[in-house]
């Protein structure tokens, strides 16, 4: 028979795992609040914080021009493997690798030209490490979203208590390092933001639009 204690175990944990889910989708949510674009457009509360001067279609049509740069090199430097080489490529997760400022729904979609370079990948035996500077809180959450979204997961990085103090282009290069100091090669580093992507310690890196930060 199941103890009272066991069973209070479960339900902490099911309100935990309940608490960081709907964190996730509240920092993936958009403005409440009014506000002028750009164009001097009126972006209402129910409108997403970027529509007004970045529409869905548009991303789409940038990510992939950029993935289709990514994809050949990708294939070459994969066919090229020194024997016993650990490849890996680094991604970022907002409007990265999910569709953050476009998916508010739990789990977010798959960022589809993303997708199709890291399953081409995945597919040789490319490891996929995510690095992101979500919170700690909510590292379930999101691994269950990447690994539904169609990823395969190698390791997750998100931000410990001491990190969300720290510079996060400098923390986002540190978590490179550490994977390189694990034996492998990254040979892709894909990202929205020069945080993403600055500090080096990747043998390529592929900037995804952000349109001057207005995705996050």
């Amino acid at each position: 028979m199941t103890s009272r204690r066991s069973r209070n175990r479960r339900t902490r944990r099911t309100a935990a795992t309940a608490v960081a889910a709907a964190a996730l989708v509240a920092l993936a949510a958009p403005a409440q609040a009014t506000a002028t674009t750009p164009t001097g457009a009126q972006r209402t509360a129910s409108t997403p914080a970027v529509a007004a001067a970045v529409d869905y279609a548009t991303w789409q049509r940038d990510c992939r021009l950029v993935m289709e740069q990514a994809l050949p090199r990708v294939k070459e430097r994969i066919a090229d493997s020194r024997p016993g080489e650990k490849q890996a490529i680094v991604l970022d997760i907002d409007n990265t690798t999910l569709e953050t400022d476009f998916g508010f729904t739990y789990p977010q979609p798959a960022n589809r030209p993303v997708l199709e370079v890291a399953r081409y990948a995945q597919a040789r035996g490319v490891a996929l490490f995510f690095v992101t500077a979500r919170p700690g809180i909510i590292s379930l959450p999101t691994e269950y979203n990447l690994d539904h979204a169609g990823y395969e997961i190698s390791g997750l990085h998100v931000r410990g208590f001491f990190d969300l103090f720290r510079n996060v282009a400098a923390y986002k290069t540190a978590q490179r390092a550490d994977i390189e100091s694990k034996g492998f090669t990254i040979i892709a580093n894909i990202g929205n933001s020069s945080t993403d992507l600055s500090g080096g310690h990747a043998e390529t890196a592929y900037k995804l639009p952000d349109y001057d930060g207005q995705l996050s």
